[in-house]
């Protein structure tokens, strides 16, 4: 069987994996329930997304899934099951530009360079890539108004 993974997501009642994916023998587009079973409040997302990702019932159709991506479901569905609503959830999984994250604690923080991580080598362009354009140069647009400083007005003669 040819799948090809679309869209996947979180069901949480009662708590399941959801795919999207297109069969291509049928040429059809098809919505798979995955439920999740025995998977509590303190239970381990890692270990419970390599349990999914593993079982014959669903291996077929996860193959083009990232490990990642499941364990970030679990962490949602943890999180819901914990009383915490979705943005909250959802802003432990992504990344905020405005967040401070001096203001962070160490494991809070290396989850977050783990996601920029990711997010750098997802959108990194490589020798390979059919858009990859060798010495790039972009001009940018002149702001209405250059900003200088106090210090841009010395005189440079002087002598140290």
């Amino acid at each position: 069987m040819s799948v090809v993974a679309k869209k996947c997501g979180v069901k949480f009642s009662p708590p399941a994996i959801v795919l999207i994916y297109e069969d291509k023998v049928k040429n059809q587009t098809r919505k798979r329930v995955m439920p999740v079973r025995n998977f509590f409040r303190f239970s381990d997302c890692g270990e419970a997304a390599e349990h999914l990702k593993k079982n014959p019932r669903h291996r077929t159709y996860l193959q083009g899934v990232p490990l990642e991506q499941l364990e970030k479901l679990y962490h949602i569905l943890r999180d819901h099951l914990l009383g915490k609503c979705l943005e909250q959830s959802l802003a432990a999984v992504t990344l905020d530009p405005e967040e401070d994250l001096n203001k962070l604690d160490e494991h809070e923080l290396t989850k977050k360079k783990q996601l920029m991580d990711q997010l750098f080598q997802k959108n990194q362009k490589k020798k390979g890539d059919p858009d990859f354009v060798y010495d790039l140069q972009v001009e940018f647009p002149e702001q209405d108004r250059i900003e200088s400083c106090s210090w841009d007005d010395d005189d440079q003669s002087e002598k140290f």
